[in-house]
């Protein structure tokens, strides 16, 4: 049993805390991007950024977009093992700061575009950042539209391989 500098065990509640804000974050902004956009509409905030409205049924970089519909459910299943998956590992692991963190923002994400596959059958995206330089690797240098959800998904995985590195280097 893991013990926290005070003598008792850390508690995994903070951490589905911060799940529980990234996926209130996300659902409502998505909330008021379905009330307010049109499928297609977008609105120009600077000359890299617009906010939009985009539907996925696929997953990261709409992969298996095309794919019939099995893929949501697919994407669904694999969210929902995903998520059983961390809270276990957070409640093996939740006075490594860290390690706990990165896997909350990951179920907070995760969370979130399953509830968007189960409600809408898809993903609704609106985030759009766009450079010259990207120009190469994606249409018009638009990097593909993602949302709070993503960013979740995103940030935890980064920090997840910092948790990796930091811990390895220790060894």
């Amino acid at each position: 049993m893991a013990r926290t500098t005070m003598g008792h065990r850390a508690s995994i509640w903070p951490w589905l805390a911060w799940a529980l804000l990234i996926l209130i974050a996300d659902q409502f902004t998505k909330t008021l991007i379905l009330g307010y956009y049109q499928l297609g509409d977008a609105t120009y905030v600077t000359s890299f950024f617009n906010i939009v409205r985009a539907h996925n049924t696929g997953a990261a970089f709409s992969f298996l977009a095309n794919a019939g519909g099995w893929q949501r459910w697919f994407f669904t299943g694999i969210g929902v093992a995903a998520t059983l998956f961390i809270v276990w590992q957070l409640r093996q692991h939740p006075e490594q700061k860290l390690f706990a963190f990165s896997l909350a923002s990951i179920l907070g994400g995760a969370v979130g575009n399953v509830v968007d596959r189960l409600l809408h059958g898809y993903v609704v995206d609106f985030l759009d950042f766009h450079w010259a330089f990207l120009n190469g690797m994606f249409h018009g240098g638009h990097f593909p539209a993602f949302n709070i959800a993503d960013a979740g998904i995103s940030v935890g995985a980064a920090c997840l391989i910092l948790d990796e590195l930091l811990r390895v280097r220790k060894t």
